[in-house]
């Protein structure tokens, strides 16, 4: 007797390749249509914090688990009673089994607050369903190993889903990438082996400044895999530091160099103290951030190179070799091709950072492609902003928004630029881009309404006059060369300077 009936294995077989796909790719999307057929809720294309309502709650998660309960269980007695259950049945049922628990246990995992006391119900179900006499599974995977990934699988998923917002392909992409960094693209691969292997890829994150590229750097850092004692019910990175930043650009090489490698005492002057890197003191699970990479300097890339060839690096002043047991994030809003081109950057470092790789978009290519993200964004920036008055100020965002920036204003400082926006007319009802902080120059302005066709035939010949006159510094021979009257020179001259200085005054 087959183990599925024939209106149970297309649903099943779905259910299985949802269970450890990409939830941030379109695929996810492919898997419910296949499960639920007719009962299928069209909605988002992509997933992605809903701002107005962050409780949103999606109707096919919840109509897959329902539908998915009572044919586990009539798959259950029947897998007891077959004798023969071919290796490709028992992983759709293994599979089906961890969807159906996580979906079970995910609130659980959530509220935890580090008591973790119910995997004593998670491995009571655990055995319910994966306990069956005579009957072996192909991955043989431990119920603290499982439990393991899932609370993974959630950390991953908030740290992602709350931090990466916007609703554009561009963020979708962005976010399915970081899901990769930390999982790969095969799940299967990843729980079975991978999960282990991950701190010896480091992650180069690149992408124009405020594009959020620390907040990239921290979904990865947060959601590393971490294995779970079923004896003492805890994880083994609870109470542990798992991310520690450094930035490059804020720090002089010598002090880079001592942050991030330690020192000991009077290596150079005013070290008065042995001090533990960043290297040292990164535990195996966490990650240390090397921001802005572009700005280090070459004699320190080399270091570092050496550090992920060999995972070993000596202090400043020390030759004992000491290891590195954690994972290497780093980011830099720098074209590193240009820079190794340039000399400014060691091309064998690169091609140890470059085999994962995440880009992060800019707002303008975000908003470029859906529009709508704007409004998003306004108001997550708003409710950071003022809490509970966001929904007052962000219609006095939009509207100054709309009447005095172009439409296809490019956001060139990102989202860093968006949050001042928001806080300067929250502040003082006005913003104003740097652009229109960078005043023309005298030269500069002229030329400016000179093309324009502002200027009357006045003002042309008062500015060329004076021109002429700071350069001899003389009303005499500015006369002479142009062929006017002394007192004409003189006139134009002092027209001139006083229009500059009203200008300045008025703060043209």
């Amino acid at each position: 007797m087959p183990l599925f009936k024939q209106h149970e294995r297309r649903f099943l077989e779905a259910v299985a390749r949802l269970a450890y796909c990409n939830h941030f790719l379109p695929e996810r999307v492919d898997h419910e249509k296949a499960a639920l057929g007719l009962d299928f809720v069209a909605g988002e294309a992509v997933w992605s914090a809903s701002v107005a309502d962050p409780d949103l709650v999606r109707p096919n998660v919840i109509r897959i688990s329902e539908k998915l309960q009572p044919v586990m269980d009539d798959v259950r007695e029947r897998l007891g009673s077959t004798a023969e259950v071919s290796v490709e049945d028992l992983s759709i049922y293994e599979n089906c089994v961890h969807y159906l628990l996580y979906q079970r246990f995910h609130t659980r995992f959530v509220s935890a607050n580090g008591n973790w006391r119910f995997y004593r119900n998670f491995i009571s179900e655990w055995n319910r369903y994966l306990q069956i006499p005579g009957k072996r599974f192909e991955t043989t995977l431990e119920p603290a190993h499982v439990f393991a990934c899932f609370r993974q699988i959630q950390r991953a998923f908030y740290s992602i889903f709350d931090n990466i917002i916007g609703s554009s392909l561009p963020a979708a992409r962005l976010r399915a990438s970081v899901w990769q960094s930390i999982f790969t693209h095969d799940m299967g691969r990843f729980r079975r082996t991978m999960y282990r292997k991950m701190a010896d890829f480091p992650t180069l994150i690149s992408g124009p400044s405020g594009t959020g590229k620390e907040l990239v750097a921290r979904a990865i850092a947060q959601s590393r895999y971490a294995p779970f004692d079923a004896a003492t019910l805890k994880f083994s990175d609870e109470n542990a530091d798992v991310f520690l930043p450094i930035n490059i650009a804020a720090l002089s090489p010598t002090l880079i160099e001592s942050e991030l490698f330690g020192h000991r005492r009077g290596s150079f002057t005013g070290a008065v103290g042995d001090r533990k890197g960043w290297l040292e003191a990164c535990p195996p699970l966490g990650s240390v951030f090397l921001d802005e990479l572009g700005e280090m300097d070459l004699s320190i890339q080399v270091k570092l190179l050496r550090v992920i060839e060999t995972r070993r690096f000596s202090p400043v002043g020390d030759t004992a070799l000491r290891e590195f047991h954690g994972k290497l994030i780093a980011a830099t809003n720098r074209a590193l091709p240009v820079e190794i081109r340039e000399g400014r950057f060691r091309e064998d470092l690169y091609y140890r950072l470059c085999a994962d790789l995440i880009e992060t978009p800019s707002l303008a290519d975000q908003i470029a492609d859906s529009p709508e993200s704007l409004h998003e964004m306004l108001l997550y920036m708003a409710r950071r902003a003022v809490d509970d008055e966001a929904a007052g100020l962000l219609p006095e965002v939009e509207q100054w928004i709309k009447t005095n920036l172009p439409r296809d204003y490019r956001w060139p400082g990102n989202y860093r630029e968006l949050e001042q926006c928001v806080r300067n007319i929250a502040i003082r009802r006005s913003y104003r881009p740097i652009d229109a902080q960078q005043q023309d120059s005298p030269v500069e302005a002229f030329f400016k309404s000179l093309r324009a066709g502002r200027l009357k035939i006045s003002e042309v010949v008062s500015y060329y006059v004076t021109q002429v006159y700071l350069q001899t510094g003389s009303y005499e021979e500015t006369a002479r060369r142009l062929a006017l009257d002394r007192r004409t020179v003189k006139a134009k001259v002092q027209e001139q300077l006083s229009v500059t200085s009203n200008s300045l005054l008025e703060g043209d």
